[in-house]
């Protein structure tokens, strides 16, 4: 958890301006842009925890993480954390939002 908590206050800062437009140009590569942007909004900010392939690490398996949290269930979680290690607040706003959306699907 701590290596991942680590890797995210390093790279919190190389993101910190980069703004929206620095995900539009990757999200194209899939057929649906928002489902593309929220992968890439994963794998910058949630990966090194929750795996690449939302097979699990440090952090719990998301694979079908829709099968039991609803997208706003998940929403708070990304936005509030959860106790014992998930840390609050690691993205926020739209992003936020794309990826509780993409979770959700996924079950």
């Amino acid at each position: 958890m701590v290596v991942g908590f680590t890797y995210w206050l390093s790279t919190t800062e190389e993101h910190a301006g980069g703004g929206e437009g620095s995900h539009s140009e990757q999200s194209e590569e899939g057929g649906d842009s928002a489902g593309g942007e929220a992968e890439q909004i994963f794998a910058q900010n949630c990966a090194s925890c929750h795996g690449e392939n939302l097979g699990g690490g440090a952090g719990p398996a998301l694979e079908a993480v829709g099968g039991t949290y609803s997208k706003d269930e998940i929403l708070d979680i990304i936005k509030n954390g959860k106790g014992g290690g998930m840390p609050a607040g690691l993205i926020e706003g739209k992003e936020a939002e794309l990826v509780a959306t993409w979770l959700a699907e996924k079950k």
